[in-house]
C-alpha cells in the first residue's frame, strides 16, 4: 500500500516545472502543498497561493511530509535539508554539490531520524545509476565506474568536434540553450561531473570522498592543435570523471578529458546526453545511457525517487556498512597528452617514461606517465591557459598492484 506525499518543493525552475509538468494530469497519490521560490516578482503560471519566499511554511508545515528540494544554492539547499531530515521528513534533492559535500552526515541524520534522503537526479539526469549502484551491484565487485556526467561540457565537445565549431561559439550556444551556466566554469572546469563522481563512488564502493581531495581537470584550455592531433589520430576528447580499483583495497578517483577511441561506448555519446560505463568482476562490461540534462529528464528521475518514497524505499549504503576496509589513493601512474609552453611544466609534473614529443614554435607536447599525486600537487599549473592535458588511456601500476589485481581476477575468473 502507498502512502500518499503531501510535499513542499523548493525552487520551480527548469528542473522544478519539469517536474510539475511531469506531475501533472498523472493520478500518482500525491500532492503539492507549498513551492518555496527566491523572486516573488517573476510571473507564474500557477496560482499565487502555492508560492512563498519563507522556508518556515514548508518546513514547520506538520501536513507536508516529503520536501523536493531543486535549488541551485548549495549552502542553502544544505539547511533545508538537514533541517527536514532533522524533522523526520523525507527528502528528494538534485543538488549534487551539496550532496557530495554532505553525504556523510548526511547518511547519519537519515538514520538517526528514520528519514529517507534520495537523490537519483543529482547524478547522470535520466540515467537511473545510483539506484543501480545500489541494487544491481549491491554485493558486485566493482573494477570501475567512469563516462560522461556533464551535458553541458558533452555538447561543447560534440559541436567541436562534429560541426567543427569554435569552442567559444560552442559555448555560447550551450549557455543560450540552458544547459550550461552564465559562468560556465562548473561544468567545462570538472567540478559539476567531480561531485557527481563523489556521490557514485559512495555507492560503488562505500567510500566517502571529500570532492576536494579528487582531481579534476576541464576543457577550458582546449585549443585547434589539441583538437586536430586528437582528429589526426581518430579520436574524439570527451570530459571523463573515473573512479577505479587499483589493488583490493585502493580506490583512485578523478575527472580528466580524454583521448576516446572509436570503440569505446563514450565515443558516441553526444550533445547533452550522458553515459555510464561500470566494469564489474562478475557481470563484466555494461553501459547506461541517457539524457543529463534539461528540466524534464531530470524532472523524471526526480519523480522516480518521489515514488520510490510511497513505498517506503530508502538507500542502505551496504558497501558502506560493510566496512570492506577500502581506501581511497592518488598513488598511480596515468599516462597523459600533455600541451604546454614552458619546459619547466614537463619537469615539475615529473613526467617519465616519454613515448612521444613534438615541439615547434607555437606548439609543443608529450605523451609520457605522471602520478596522481604531482597533478593533485600541482592543480594551478594545470590551469594556466598555456597548458592542456588529457589521458590517453592507458594506466600504469606499481608491480604490487599488478599482483593483487591479478590475484583478484583469478579469484573471479
Amino acid at each position: 500500500m502507498s502512502k500518499k506525499l503531501k510535499i513542499g518543493l523548493f525552487g520551480f525552475g527548469v528542473v522544478g516545472q519539469g517536474l510539475h509538468d511531469i506531475i501533472r494530469g498523472q493520478d500518482l497519490n500525491l500532492e503539492i502543498i507549498k513551492i518555496a521560490i527566491k523572486n516573488p516578482e517573476k510571473k507564474r503560471t500557477l496560482d499565487a497561493h502555492l508560492f512563498t519566499t519563507d522556508h518556515d511554511e514548508l518546513l514547520n508545515n506538520s501536513e507536508i511530509n516529503t520536501i523536493v528540494e531543486l535549488i541551485d544554492d548549495a549552502d542553502v539547499a544544505y539547511n533545508i535539508v538537514k533541517r527536514a531530515l532533522i524533522s523526520g521528513k523525507n527528502v528528494v534533492s538534485a543538488n549534487k554539490k551539496m550532496i557530495a559535500t554532505h553525504l556523510a552526515e548526511l547518511v547519519e541524520l537519515q538514520e538517526k531520524h528514520d528519514a529517507s534522503l534520495l537523490y537519483e537526479g543529482a547524478v547522470c539526469g535520466s540515467i537511473p545509476i545510483i539506484r543501480n549502484l545500489e541494487e544491481y551491484y549491491d554485493n558486485e565487485l566493482l573494477h570501475g565506474i567512469s563516462g560522461i556526467f556533464n551535458g553541458s561540457s558533452n555538447y561543447i565537445l560534440s559541436k567541436i568536434f562534429n560541426e567543427n565549431m569554435e569552442y567559444g561559439v560552442a559555448l555560447k550556444q550551450a549557455q543560450d540553450l540552458g544547459f550550461a551556466e552564465t559562468n560556465p566554469i562548473m561544468d567545462v572546469g570538472g567540478f559539476d561531473p567531480k561531485f557527481k563522481l563523489a556521490i557514485a563512488t559512495a555507492h560503488a564502493y562505500g567510500l566517502f570522498i571529500n570532492p576536494d581531495k579528487i582531481l579534476n581537470v576541464g576543457i577550458q584550455n582546449l585549443s585547434e592543435n589539441d583538437i586536430r592531433y586528437a582528429r589526426e589520430k581518430n579520436f574524439k576528447i570527451k570530459l571523463v570523471p573515473t573512479a577505479r580499483k587499483i589493488s583490493t583495497k585502493q580506490v583512485v578517483t578523478y575527472v580528466l578529458p580524454k583521448f576516446v577511441k572509436s570503440d569505446d561506448f563514450l565515443f558516441n555519446v553526444e550533445n547533452e546526453y550522458n553515459g555510464v560505463t561500470v566494469q564489474a568482476a562478475f557481470a563484466d562490461k555494461q553501459f547506461f545511457f541517457g539524457k543529463g540534462a534539461g528540466g524534464h529528464p531530470t524532472g523524471a528521475a526526480v519523480l522516480s525517487d518521489i515514488a520510490a518514497l510511497r513505498y517506503g524505499y530508502r538507500y542502505e549504503y551496504k558497501k558502506y556498512h560493510q566496512h570492506n576496509g577500502l581506501i581511497h589513493t592518488d598513488d598511480v601512474n596515468i599516462e597523459i597528452y600533455l600541451r604546454y609552453v614552458h619546459e619547466y611544466t614537463v619537469e615539475k609534473l615529473k613526467i617519465e617514461n616519454i613515448v612521444e614529443r613534438f615541439s615547434r614554435d607555437d606548439y609543443k607536447y608529450v605523451i609520457g606517465n605522471v602520478s596522481l599525486k604531482s597533478l593533485i600537487a600541482n592543480r594551478e599549473l594545470l590551469e594556466q591557459k598555456d597548458v592542456f592535458i588529457a589521458q590517453t588511456g592507458k594506466y600504469t601500476y606499481t608491480e604490487q598492484q599488478i599482483q593483487t589485481v591479478a590475484n583478484e581476477a583469478t579469484l573471479v575468473g
